[in-house]
């Protein structure tokens, strides 16, 4: 820096300089001119430039530079006297004066000092911005000179937005854009220009970190949430969520909550189209209408979409009976029972009241084995009408009965034929049958083919029996010989048949012979003498 002093004396120094010019009279010396190089110079900040003064005139005297910057005489010569600036900080006006034949000779210069500048900066930008909605880039820069060669442009990318001549310290650049979809992800920046091409230098740039821009579409309809109407405690149903006309899809943030409970949501996208999904599980805690939350977010913005779902408790209900397999004539009780606001019907009996225990009781007798009694439950969920059945089988023990309708108590059977002794009882357990012979004890099988022979005959007494006891049925069996008589009418028939037969043939054989005329000659008399006889002779003769 220079000190004050020697800044304030330089300026009066230069300002008497300038006030002798304008009060000394013209004079023969003017006809000189006193050069001032580099005219116009542009240097850089705090940098050195030398200067040189010179001048025609052969015999010149006191040939000074007058500035209000720091110099050094570095060398002279005839007419002229070099001169060093240095530590040049800002604009300033050089001027250098002699003396020539008496009067007096001025000449001036220009300093230009550039500086770049020292920062540049565009503002942060909105976290997401709106397709379709103006866009503010706003640029600062800070320091940089000349300003009147010094421009501040906006960028998309390389793309030029605005060019602005920077103005005012720090200077401020604004351009407005409208957002589109192709502006997402997309590098905004602020660029410094100094163009000194001019003065023979160059262009020199800065530019500021980029920002990236997110735009993004969130369309004012709200998400379609497919959602079960019912759930009961301890299943899973499906949740659906989807949202369209969304940009960008695959950004947005999908939350899907039951209640209070935030579920796990898988999150998919297809073009503008995003589609959450998540199971959502009943417990008992929730039993009662939940809402179930769908809450899309994008750009800071939010739309959301809440539906009902009923959690319910309804279980099977629960059948009991007193003994499931009772002897014949013991009394059972049957009950049923479910759970609260549960209306129960056992086998068509109505409980008293919903949540109440339905109940029945029986004598237990042998229609009642393998008898099912069914308990229907009924609930009623938000207008739902809700149904589970449930039965149970009761086994009665009772003794055995032979069926006279399936065991035959009369058999005429033939020797040597095949049949089956066809004999069933019912009981519970199953009872075992057998029929004995009276006389013998003779024990034929029960259920399967056998051949019957003659000592088969006779009175059965077939047996059945099992725990709870016996019962016993007569059968009587005849077997019969196979009929003689038929065989021995039979032979008699064919017998006389084939009497008859050849009867037959023997006239029938002696008819056709008398019809063909057929005589044999009696050769008993050879020796009487043949004789002729007239026709009519022959015909008078009676057959022999």
């Amino acid at each position: 820096m220079v000190p004050l002093g020697s800044l304030h004396g330089a300026c009066c120094s230069l300002l008497i300089s300038l006030l002798l010019v304008c009060l000394l009279p013209p004079g023969k010396g003017q006809e000189f001119l006193l050069r001032v190089e580099p005219q116009d110079p542009v240097v850089p900040a705090r940098g050195s430039l030398l200067v040189n003064c010179s001048t025609d005139c052969p015999h010149p005297e006191l040939i000074t530079l007058e500035t209000s910057l720091l110099k050094e005489t570095v060398s002279n010569g005839v007419g002229w006297v070099a001169f060093q600036l240095s530590n040049v900080t800002s604009d300033s006006k050089v001027l250098c004066s002699s003396f020539c034949n008496g009067f007096q000779m001025t000449g001036s210069s220009d300093i230009t000092v550039y500086r770049f500048p020292e920062h540049v900066e565009l503002a942060p930008l909105s976290p997401w911005q709106p397709v379709g909605k103006n866009l503010t880039l706003r640029c600062w820069v800070a320091g940089g000179a000349p300003r009147t060669h010094l421009s501040v442009l906006l960028l998309r990318g390389e793309e030029e937005l605005s060019r602005q001549q920077a103005v005012r310290e720090p200077a401020e650049v604004t351009t407005t854009v409208l957002a589109g979809r192709d502006d997402h992800g997309a590098n905004f920046s602020c660029r410094s220009e100094l163009d000194l091409r001019s003065q023979g230098l160059g262009l020199f740039q800065n530019s500021s970190a980029p920002r990236q821009l997110q735009t993004f579409v969130l369309p004012v309809t709200f998400p379609h949430l497919t959602v079960p109407r019912f759930l009961e405690v301890g299943t899973s149903g499906p949740l659906v969520c989807t949202l369209d006309k969304l940009f960008p899809a695959s950004e947005a943030q999908v939350q899907l909550a039951l209640g209070n409970q935030m579920l796990n949501t898988s999150v998919s996208s297809q073009g503008d189209m995003l589609t959450a999904t998540a199971t959502a599980t009943a417990s008992a805690e929730q039993e009662g209408t939940r809402e179930i939350v769908c809450n899309v977010t994008l750009g800071g913005e939010s739309r959301e979409t809440r539906k009902n779902l009923t959690i319910y408790s309804f279980r099977e209900p629960t059948m009991n009976l007193s003994e499931s397999t009772v002897p014949e004539g013991t009394t059972v009780n049957v009950t049923c029972a479910a759970g609260a606001r549960v209306q129960l019907t056992l086998d068509g009996v109505p409980a008293v009241a919903p949540g109440q225990l339905a109940q029945l009781q029986i004598n237990a007798t042998e229609r009642d084995d393998r008898r099912s009694f069914f308990c229907s439950a009924t609930l009623e969920v938000d207008g739902l009408i809700l149904r589970r059945n449930r039965s149970v089988q009761l086994r009665v023990l009772y003794g055995p009965k032979i069926d006279p309708t399936k065991c035959p108590q009369h058999l005429t059977w033939k020797d040597g034929t095949t049949h089956i002794l066809q004999c069933q009882a019912r009981g519970n357990p199953d009872p075992q049958i057998q029929c004995l012979q009276e006389s013998s004890g003779f024990q034929p099988p029960v259920g399967i083919p056998f051949r019957v022979s003659l000592n088969y005959s006779g009175t059965y007494c077939c047996r059945a029996a099992n725990s709870q006891g016996t019962h016993t049925l007569t059968v009587v069996m005849n077997v019969q010989n196979r009929n003689p008589l038929v065989v021995t009418i039979v032979m008699a028939v064919l017998v006389i048949l084939g009497l008859v037969t050849v009867t037959a043939a023997s006239l029938y054989i002696f008819g056709v012979q008398k019809r063909n005329d057929i005589y044999h000659v009696n050769q008993g008399s050879t020796w009487l003498p043949l004789t002729s006889k007239q026709p009519n002779e022959v015909l008078r003769e009676e057959p022999s």
